[in-house]
């Protein structure tokens, strides 16, 4: 049985008919950490859109192993969830949401599910938050409680598109903890988009470099070398 939990075959992505990153050849292994960087523009989320289905392939295929005879679980966190506060939700209950792809259409969500919302809430530290209006939560907070839901729905594969972005350099690197606590100790594969080399350089095993509208993929010790970071950006080393 095959290791990798994700293979991108020739894939093609963009919007409309237009290509943004085409010819995108590799594999994510199971229980892999991955950064995908690049600069803005480059299809980072166009990428990342296409990988959970939000839209379709231009070309090639997006291609999930399955997991003991059924397909792998995602949990997806936007760059930015917005909820309308003129709908008072509480954290608990945007947490909540994660569980809705387990509960048949029409159905109640039972106490099992909200139990385990709470206590995927609790392992992001956002239990106490849970009676909170959503609205109300820092940046910091509600990236915590997006991190929770994606838990709730019980996933193989978490993907996150720019978790980090617009915190304090100490909220940054708790999330960035958070997210290697889950890989190194429950397992799940993590696919993230990242802009700061150094938390890259960090806390992920597996780097993909867009750019000039191709993708590069390697281990972040080969990617992310002097020389390599040195050629992508078209720098000359001393």
């Amino acid at each position: 049985m095959s290791d990798d939990l994700l293979v991108l075959d020739n894939l093609a992505v963009g919007y409309g008919s237009k290509v943004v990153v085409d010819r995108v050849n590799l594999s994510m292994p199971r229980g892999s950490f991955v950064g995908l960087l690049g600069p803005n523009g480059s299809g980072k989320t166009t990428l990342l859109k296409t990988i959970v289905g939000i839209i379709p392939a231009l070309g090639g295929a997006v291609r999930f192993q399955k997991l003991n005879a059924r397909p792998p679980v995602m949990g997806y966190v936007p760059q930015r969830e917005t909820l309308d506060p003129i709908f008072p939700l509480s954290g608990f209950e945007v947490a909540l949401m994660g569980t809705c792809g387990r509960v048949a259409p029409g159905r109640r969500i039972g106490r099992a599910e909200r139990a385990w919302t709470l206590q995927c809430m609790e392992q992001t530290g956002v239990a106490n938050l849970a009676k909170v209006k959503y609205s109300e939560l820092s940046g910091g907070q509600k990236q915590r409680v997006l991190i929770a839901r994606a838990l709730a729905a019980k996933p193989d594969l978490l993907v996150l598109d720019e978790p980090t972005a617009g915190l304090d350099p100490n909220a940054s690197q708790a999330l960035m903890e958070l997210l290697r606590e889950i890989n190194a100790h429950q397992g799940k594969a993590i696919l993230l988009v990242a802009h700061d080399l150094p938390v890259v350089r960090r806390y992920v095993q597996w780097v993909i470099w867009l750019h000039g509208g191709r993708a590069d993929y390697g281990p972040v010790s080969k990617l992310l070398s002097r020389e390599r970071v040195a050629e992508i950006l078209g720098l000359d080393l001393p």
